[in-house]
Order: C-alpha cells, then structure tokens, then sequence
C-alpha cells in the first residue's frame, strides 16, 4: 500500500496523511477496482449512488440525477438570467470566449484523497500512456450519451512493454470498474485520440495497431477502421485530431503523417521519430491549421510552412516535442519546442528566439511534453518542463519560478497544471519514475505519492471525471507495486469545477468541444486561456472561464 505523503503549504491547512495504494491481490480476472465508495453497477446499466458513510453529500450525478456544479445554478437571481441551462448538451459558447470564473474554494481545500485505484486484467498491468476522459457510455439509461452521463476513463493496458501488445480500456469515472476492453489490440506505449470523427454524435477511438496502422474504434470497442498505410516510428507516441483544413471532417497526426477521418493516408512529411506527439495550430493566420510536427509545420495539403534543419539535424532518430502559446508581446503564436539538447522558442514562423535551453545542468533528454500555464497569476504564462533529476516552472524569459528535485532518468515524463482553488495560483503536477507530485507556486509539495513508472511519454491529467462538479486527477503507473492507474479528489470535493473531457496528448481546451466533437474551425487558444496540456474551469451552464489573477 502506498501512502501519501503531504506537507503544509502558504495558504494549506490540516492535511491528512491517507493510504493511496492498490490491492494487487484483490485483482479480479477481469481487473479490479479499488474504491473509496461502495458503489455498484445495477442491471440497467446506471450506476448507484455511493453509500452515505463515504461519500460526499452532494455526489448525486450517478443515480441519473444532472450533473452537480457548485458555481451558484439555481440561485436567488436566475428568475432574470433567462432560459434553464442545458447541461447535457454543449452549449454555443462553450469555446467562443472566456469570462471570469466565479467559484472559489476554500483556502484549505488542498486535502487530497484515492477515488478509486485500478489495476489491469490478466497481467495487463502497465498504463504507459497519458489518461483521457469523454463520454462513452449511456449510464443514466435515458437512451443518450451525453454530458448528463457520467465520464469515462479512456487508456491503454498492457504488460509486454512499449511496443508490445496492449488493449484499450473503458472506466467507470466514478468507481474505476472496467466497463470495456477492446478486443483487438494495439501498442502499449501509443496514446489514443478521441474524437467524433464521422459526425454520428458519438466519440470515437484511434489508435495504432500491432502492425502500425491506424485503427479507429466506434464507443463500443467495435472496429470501424484500418488504415492501409503504416506509420513508419508509432514507438511510444501519441495521436492528435483537429479539423485542418476546416471542411468539416476530422483529420488524424501521427508523427510526421496525416490521415483523414477514414484512415486514408492525406501526406507524409520528411522525417519522422521516436516519442512523437504532432500538434495543430493556426500559425500564419490564414484561418486553416497547420500540423506541426517539432522540427517543421506544414499547411494541410501537405506544403511546408517551415522547416527548421537545425532541430531535425539534431534529433537523430528523436523526435522535438512542440507547444503552442503566445509567449511574448505580438498577437501571433510561438511554438515552444523541446528537443534533445534543450528547449527553443520559434516565432510563429519557425524563427528561432532562442535555442537549446537547458537550465539544470543535464545535457540531454530534454525532448519531453511541455505545459504551458499563467501559473503565478500575473497574466502571463509560464512553462514547465522536466528533466534526469528536476521539474521546474519558467518564465518565458527563463528565469526560475521554482525548481524541485525529481527522479526521472528513463526520461519523457511530462506534467500539467490546475488551479485546485480558483485562486488564480496555479498547482503543477508531475510524476516521476517513483512519485506522483502536486507542488504549490512556491515548489511546496502538496502532494507526493508513490508511483512505478519507465516514464515514456505519459503525464498526469485532470477532469471531472464523476459530474460531481470537483476536479479529480488521473495518474498511471506500470504496475510494479502501485496500481496500473489511480484517481485522486479533494475529500470533501471542494476543488473547484474542470471540464470534463481530456482527448488526446496535446490537449489545449479549444481543440476539442466537452461533447468530443471538433470544431470545424478552432478558436485559437491563445487569444483566451494561452495554455497547452493543461484544463480550464467550467462556470455554470459549461462555458470556459479563467479565474481572476489574486490581487
């Protein structure tokens, strides 16, 4: 059993110290899932509600009820506000613009607590992809999938290592009981994309099969589709969807390749690695996506925007990581790529800012997910990056906002951030090969809990992945003595309300609408939040907002 370990920060007060493993030996054949509250499927389909002794008094969503948001929906002035909030549905405003959060928790809401732990069946133990959270499932019984359902958990299990065989799995958001397994297998080390790729209303699942194809499942596991062209270096990556070209339809990255929503092969763009996670972005403000790829970008047919040799020559068989963000004074976007040797700062049009920062000392495997966030509350952003023996968090002019000591050899661990509180403070979170970290602005641990992990391309994420109106985090391991994946609340649920979706690895809010559809054309996210890999806050009716700087 792990414990976790948690040490008082500025503004935190009476935290516990609670036990945080999985009971391996409790593993049932079909995998099993620790819980916190005594909850069970019933045979309709829809889950109970948790037993009065453990859960929280207002986590009523999985009895069928609306989701719960503590962000005042029904209060004193709604007689004036108009029209009832449809909170099953995506509403038209949901990406179009980002107002001021309203909700704030408590200042000793940092108390965190294990939701569930879940280990994989039949020695499929190891989750070495990045956690994903959509709706799947019809658990209210209402003959719908839609955001009055609890959220599901999406990854990949396996136990042969990076390359080996793996399965996707479906759970529960709620308890974590294993709800799907895929049949048909694909590679462990690839994380998924979801998305409604044919417009039916209903999300899908691409991932990479054993021959390296890309496959497409339908929300049911069933196999919609096989590309009939490989991806040349599918080795520990990840898939990424947006509509490029804006005609509607989903297209599909996987490394330096494009395909389109029904696995036809679009272009394949010269060079192409290892620990790949391709992005999109409108960089020259033509209204259309580039897909961006670290050392280059290119428009949608397949037509170069740049190509940068330095950062290609340099990676050999490794590919850069790239971020999107503005990260300085002009309205247009900087990518902030993380290579080999350090991390570069590329104008919109892949000029260079500066190159190969690496502030701690280790000379290499730097190639590794970056999060960008304002995390000290100054309306400006900040990145975080990790490295062999620290994580830290930098000002775009890379001065120091804090460091901490980690242990991350393996490499290619990567992080996120959220502001628990709505305080405008921002929490990081990172897991190394050994712990699980939350650490304050200041490097105060808030939280350290044990983990197993090679540390591949995988990070933390968080959701609300039970509609309690609370955020929750979602963190793997490879099941070397701590559970395959674990999901970690606040114990009175007071975190502050997240979306409730998390699509794929380079996840950016605007990319992907709470329903896991794709906007046809995608609002730039930096004009709003100006954040990568990590999620936003929900105010009432499920809008997008930004908690006020402190001050």
């Amino acid at each position: 059993m792990g414990i976790v370990t948690l040490q008082r920060p500025r503004v935190i007060a009476m935290l516990l110290v609670l036990s945080c493993g999985g009971d391996r030996g409790a593993e049932a054949s079909v995998g099993s899932a620790q819980t916190t509250a005594a909850a069970t499927t019933e045979g309709d389909g829809t889950r109970a509600s948790a037993s009065e002794s453990d859960a929280p008094a207002d986590s009523s969503a999985g009895s069928g009820a609306l989701p719960i948001f503590d962000v005042g929906v029904g209060g004193t002035d709604d007689a004036d506000s108009g029209p009832p909030v449809d909170l099953c549905h995506v509403g038209d405003g949901e990406l179009s613009g980002v107002g001021s959060c309203k909700d704030v928790a408590p200042a000793d809401s940092f108390d965190p607590a294990l939701q569930w732990s879940f280990t994989g069946p039949g020695g499929m133990v190891s989750c070495m992809t990045t956690p994903l959270v959509v709706n799947l499932t019809d658990d209210n019984g209402d003959g719908s999938i839609d955001l009055c359902d609890i959220p599901d958990v999406v990854t990949v299990v396996g136990g042969q290592g990076e390359s080996g065989p793996g399965t996707v799995v479906v759970l529960a958001g709620d308890t974590g009981e294993l709800e799907l397994m895929f049949g048909m297998g694909v590679q462990a080390g690839i994380t998924p994309a979801l998305s409604d790729i044919d417009d039916d209303g209903l999300v899908e699942i691409v991932s990479v099969d054993g021959q390296a194809r890309i496959v497409a499942f339908e929300h049911d596991g069933a196999l919609k589709w096989t590309s009939s062209v490989s991806w040349s270096h599918p080795q520990t990556g990840a898939l990424a969807v947006a509509d490029l070209d804006n005609d509607g339809d989903v297209e599909i990255i996987a490394g330096s390749s494009v395909f389109d929503h029904t696995g036809g092969l679009v272009f394949t763009a010269p060079f192409d690695g290892l620990y790949s996670a391709s992005t999109a972005a409108d960089l020259d403000g033509d209204g259309d996506l580039e897909a961006i790829f670290g050392h280059a970008a290119y428009h949608h047919d397949g037509t170069p925007y740049y190509v940068n040799a330095d950062i290609q020559n340099g990676a050999s068989s490794i590919t850069a990581y790239p971020q999107v963000a503005n990260l300085d004074d002009d309205p247009e976007p900087e990518v902030l790529v993380a290579t080999e040797r350090g991390i570069w700062l590329l104008e919109h049009d892949g000029t260079p800012t500066w190159t190969n920062f690496a502030p701690t000392g280790e000379l290499e495997d730097w190639n590794r997910p970056v999060n960008i966030h304002d995390f000290d509350g100054d309306n400006e952003p900040e990145f975080a990056i990790s490295s062999y023996y620290h994580y830290a968090v930098y000002e775009v002019d890379q001065m120091p906002v804090f460091v901490a000591d980690v242990v991350d050899v393996s490499g290619q661990a990567g992080g996120t951030a959220f502001d628990f509180l709505g305080s405008g403070i921002a929490q990081a979170i990172y897991a190394d090969e050994e712990t699980s970290w939350v650490f304050d602005i200041d490097g105060t641990v808030l939280m350290s809990t044990p983990r197993s992990s090679g540390t591949w391309t995988e990070y933390p994420t968080v959701a609300d992945i039970d509609n309690d109106g609370s955020a929750e985090i979602l963190i793997g391991s490879d099941g070397q003595g701590t559970p395959t994946l674990q999901a970690i609340r606040d114990a009175g649920d007071r975190w502050i309300p997240a979306r409730r979706i998390w699509n794929q690895h380079t996840y950016h809010v605007t990319n992907v609408r709470e329903d896991g559809t794709i906007p046809q054309f995608e609002p730039p996210n930096w004009e709003t939040l100006n954040t990568f890999r990590t999620q936003a806050q929900i105010a009432a009716g499920g809008d997008v907002c930004k908690p006020e700087p402190p001050g």
